[in-house]
């Protein structure tokens, strides 16, 4: 049982906590109706709910659910965690900026496409090369067919014509001291011997010097003294016929006999004599060509002396029948 001094003291305590309760009420509904925000996260009645179910009858509890309130407000507009997403939107700032440095990535991309654009403006200066192999225009080659009159030439000589037009076919190089195209090229004596070799003339010397001097004693040469491509010395050349030139390079050498190709005829198409061998700049349809290949057969200039200004100049000096080619 409570004194009577117990009873008016829990008396006053209630009537103090009912006034208390209706001015917060007072005070939410008005708040209420200043902030619509406010009322609308939390009902005047619920919250007088709330104030009524406190167990105790204490005032200081509800100072410390104020002050849990306080904070559950300070806490929500606390700047913290606007800075924590401010301090988290720089990184994505910093992403979008790699994903730019990406983009500028493919713009090297279509410069690159140009580049295969030259490649093939190129490779036809490419592929000319390789046919070429060399200097100068492509080697030049001939079918049988394209000479006047092989067909009625002697098998050997066919066989032997065919055989060293065969090689043009093989984009030979001129390579001074080669008599076997295994290595790419033949110098012009080194082709002779070759050709002559592959067809059973088997006393056929290697250098050009030597096979002049070879044919010589054979009986076998018809000296040019004349510069016309007309003259009446040429009245016994025949296909199959061995050339001589003095004067291409200088060179120790006697006979100073530099240069020897295989006479071919005259062309179907042009009617020009042509000739076939390895050489380092002579020319075919006007192009000079660099290697094995088929060749105009033309004079020396007339105003050309052997020895001019220092230099040495070629000179025809004849040609030769190869021993046993048309016995």
């Amino acid at each position: 049982m409570l004194s009577r001094t117990e009873r008016s003291g829990v008396e006053e305590s209630r009537r103090g906590i009912f006034k208390l309760s209706t001015f917060v009420a007072s005070v939410l509904i008005l708040s209420a109706a200043c902030s619509p925000s406010l009322a609308a996260e939390e009902s005047v009645g619920e919250k007088i709910k709330k104030i009524f179910s406190t167990p105790t009858p204490t005032p200081t509890p509800h100072k410390k659910k104020k002050s849990a309130t306080t904070k559950k407000e300070s806490a929500s507009p606390s700047p913290t965690p606007s800075r924590k997403k401010k301090s988290v939107s720089p990184s994505p700032a910093v992403s979008p900026t790699a994903k730019a440095k990406k983009k500028s990535s493919p713009t090297p991309e279509p410069s690159e496409t140009p580049s295969p654009t030259p490649t093939p403006s190129l490779s036809p200066t490419a592929t000319a090369a390789p046919e070429s192999g060399k200097r100068g225009a492509p080697n030049a080659t001939l079918l049988p067919e394209a000479i006047s009159g092989f067909e009625n030439y002697s098998p050997k000589v066919q066989q032997l014509l065919s055989s060293a037009l065969e090689l043009t076919t093989r984009n030979l190089d001129y390579k001074y001291g080669s008599a076997d195209p295994g290595n790419g090229g033949m110098d012009c004596s080194g082709f002779v011997y070759f050709v002559l070799k592959q067809n059973g003339v088997e006393d056929v010397p290697r250098d050009s010097s030597e096979q002049y001097i070879w044919l010589r004693r054979a009986g076998k040469f018809e000296p040019v003294v004349s510069q016309k491509d007309d003259s009446f010395e040429f009245d016994n050349l025949k296909p199959g016929d061995l050339l001589f030139w003095t004067g291409t390079y200088a060179i120790a050498r006697d006979p100073p006999i530099t240069h020897a190709m295989i006479y071919l005829g005259r062309e179907k198409k042009t009617g020009a004599r042509v000739m076939v061998g390895a050489s380092d700049g002579r020319t075919y349809q006007s192009q000079q060509r660099f290697g094995v290949s088929v060749f105009d057969f033309k004079m020396p200039r007339a105003d050309k002396g052997e020895i001019e200004d220092g230099k040495v100049h070629p000179r025809f000096v004849g040609y030769a029948h190869i021993p046993g080619l048309r016995d």
